[in-house]
């Protein structure tokens, strides 16, 4: 009730109603910071319960990090290395998991599990939306439509296999000329000479899909690449480039890198 009444104050009504309205509300702004975080590459790596936020905020930095390389199955989490409960990619499920448990501890308040259920539903609903609201932004789209959900897919796909960074490639995908496509804005992006070479073909083919989608368009070229560049960060904090400052720091160097 004092957390209500404190951090939710927009909450009206009382009894299982209001409860209700607060459970939902905590899984749909939990929902909205999973496609954050997974917007920007951001890795938590200790989604234990108690780790997490009912403000829908980031909470407990532990062995955090940004993925470097698009890799759905990174953690920074070393003790987590076997089994990768809290990877990159896993992350929208372990929310999901969290507030069943979360769910559950309340449960006495209510005479049904209905409410609880919806919050639940609304958390699933809530994710789709604003994933599907990343895909437009990171794309400098005006809408995703459901193709470009594939779309999407397919690019992550095209990542991971060439082990492509994703902040240098989403930033630079801006670049790419919607009349022209060409993988030469996005070469930074590829740590691999060979597997960039080996994955020309279908990077082109990709590209040329995603340049008739922005033709068809109504955002102008100056819209989008704000959009983009709205949603794409330039930096992200590297793990070793921090491990670097530190070592330095140390050594009796404060003055970084």
């Amino acid at each position: 009730d004092v957390c209500i009444a404190r951090d939710f104050p927009e909450l009206a009504g009382e009894g299982e109603a209001l409860y209700g309205d607060w459970f939902a509300t905590v899984c749909e702004r939990t929902a909205i910071l999973m496609a954050h975080w997974m917007r920007v590459g951001f890795v938590h790596g200790v989604m234990n319960t108690d780790n997490m936020s009912i403000l829908g905020l980031t909470i407990d930095y532990g062995p955090y990090g940004w993925i470097d390389d698009f890799d759905p199955n990174w953690t920074p989490n070393t003790t987590d290395a076997t089994g990768r409960r809290y990877r990159f990619g896993w992350q929208p499920k372990i929310a999901y998991w969290n507030l069943v448990r979360l769910a559950h501890a309340i449960s006495p308040l209510f005479a049904d599990v209905e409410p609880l259920q919806a919050g639940l539903d609304r958390y699933a609903a809530a994710f789709v939306d604003a994933d599907r609201d990343t895909i437009a932004r990171k794309l400098g789209l005006a809408e995703c439509r459901d193709e470009d959900v594939e779309r999407m897919q397919q690019l992550h796909g095209l990542l991971e296999a060439a082990e492509v960074d994703m902040t240098l490639f989403f930033r630079d995908l801006a670049d790419v000329a919607p009349d022209a496509p060409s993988l030469a804005p996005l070469a930074g992006a590829f740590y691999d000479e060979d597997k960039r070479l080996g994955a020309i073909r279908d990077f082109e083919a990709w590209l040329a899909g995603y340049a008739a989608r922005l033709r068809d368009d109504p955002l102008d070229a100056e819209a989008r690449r704000a959009r983009m560049d709205a949603a794409n960060p330039r930096y992200v904090l590297r793990n070793y480039l921090a491990q670097q400052a530190i070592d330095r720091a140390e050594a009796g160097d404060p003055a970084g890198i």
